[in-house]
């Protein structure tokens, strides 16, 4: 009887040959998953600085211009066309000297028209005041009248007053003379009263027009006052700036057409960025140099607005001593904003650009690892570290825009 041979397979076989290079394909899988980015980096295309324990100082620079303490704008009061420029941008005037002058012939129209009204207004309030006085002499040349003929009555009377006590003068030509005694006393009282009035109101109605005349004549000053305004003068002395006026161009009304230095003193004006808004108050301490030496300033003004991310401060200078500047001469101002301490320092670098002051290149021998760290303050020069990094560690401090992803830089 034949016996039933069973064939054997090689499934169990390769199956057992496959699971060793799984198993180590696995394995190098997991490694390059785990295993840290590294990059080779030249030492020459790198910067490392050492980090410190030094003093710092949170301080910020900025650049400042010399600008006059003291100025004043020229402006033009009454508008024209520029007919006449007797100085030029940058001479030294005095107060009151001829700058330019203006022609505007409509305006001047306009001011004899307007000085032709109040001279009449002036001459006819003249005519009624001395209307007033001729009335007030019409008043008295009738009173004088009126007492002769109360005196003449009254003499009348004393002397037919006699003539009646000696029975001379009848009783009617007696009661007569007593009637127009009477009439005259009565009537010279009435008129005095009136006249006295008339004298009073009279007295009123020319102190109103004196004093419609002095305000007619103050408007008549001013009005010829502004007609020399085509003439324009400098308002102080000192040094005229920013002066261009060109000869037939026209120019409005309140407009300025330069300014003028009184070159008593200056003062430094700076736009910085608004980040630093919060930080700068006034009477704030910095220093610029000028001619080898360290100068104070301090802070004056902050002006809080804000124009294309920056706003605007003034400084002056804290000496006494008078210095040779001039307008527009710049400086550099570095500006204190808090004591000096000593602290754990870092040198300013690119590197902050890329990791937001987070984490940076330690370096240890030939090798720079990414380590976690934490920053405080900064000035030109330093960082503050607050964590991570320790007095006399190394790192690297120039740009990781290629080393973002780069976990270890190898160093060569």
């Amino acid at each position: 009887m034949d016996t039933k041979i069973v064939r054997k397979t090689n499934k169990n076989k390769y199956l057992l040959l496959a699971l060793p290079i799984i198993l180590l394909f696995g394995y190098f899988v997991f490694t390059s998953a785990t295993k840290k980015r590294s990059v080779n980096v030249k030492r020459a295309e790198i910067t490392i600085k050492t980090v410190e324990n030094n003093f710092f100082e949170d301080f910020m620079s900025f650049q400042a211009k010399a600008v006059p303490l003291h100025s004043m704008l020229v402006n033009i009061i009454e508008g024209g066309a520029v007919q006449e420029i007797f100085v030029e941008n940058g001479d030294m005037v005095t107060k009151g000297q001829p700058l330019a002058r203006l022609y505007n012939p409509n305006a001047e129209l306009a001011y004899m028209q307007q000085e032709t009204a109040i001279i009449e207004q002036i001459n006819n309030l003249d005519k009624a005041k001395l209307d007033l006085r001729n009335q007030e002499l019409y008043l008295e040349k009738d009173l004088i009248g009126i007492e002769h003929d109360y005196l003449d009555g009254k003499n009348l009377f004393e002397l037919n007053q006699k003539l009646f006590d000696k029975e001379i003068l009848s009783k009617n030509e007696w009661e007569n003379t007593q009637e127009n005694y009477r009439f005259q006393k009565e009537r010279m009282n009435i008129i005095k009263k009136s006249v006295k009035k008339e004298k009073l109101a009279n007295q009123v109605q020319i102190g109103q027009l004196n004093q419609s005349i002095g305000f007619m004549n103050k408007s008549l000053d001013i009005l010829r006052m502004n007609k020399k305004n085509f003439l324009i003068t400098a308002p102080i002395s000192g040094r005229l700036s920013s002066f261009e006026p060109i000869l037939g161009k026209t120019y409005v009304q309140n407009t300025s057409i330069g300014s003028i230095d009184d070159r008593k003193g200056y003062k430094l004006i700076a736009d910085i960025d608004e980040f630093y808004l919060d930080k700068i108050v006034a009477q704030q301490k910095g220093a610029v140099d000028f001619e080898n030496k360290s100068i104070e300033v301090q802070i004056t003004k902050v002006i809080p607005e804000i124009k294309n991310g920056r706003f605007q401060v003034e400084l002056d200078f804290v000496s006494s001593e008078k210095l040779d500047l001039k307008q527009g001469l710049s400086f550099g101002v570095k500006l204190n904003l808090s004591e000096k301490t000593k602290t754990l320092v870092l040198s300013k670098g690119s590197f902050n650009e890329e990791t937001s002051g987070k984490w940076i290149f330690v370096v240890n021998g030939n090798k720079a690892e990414r380590k976690a760290i934490k920053l405080g303050r900064e000035n030109p020069l330093y960082y503050e570290v607050l964590s991570g990094l320790k007095a006399g560690e190394k790192v690297i401090t120039s740009s990781y825009k290629d080393y973002k992803e780069v976990e270890i830089l190898n160093l060569e």
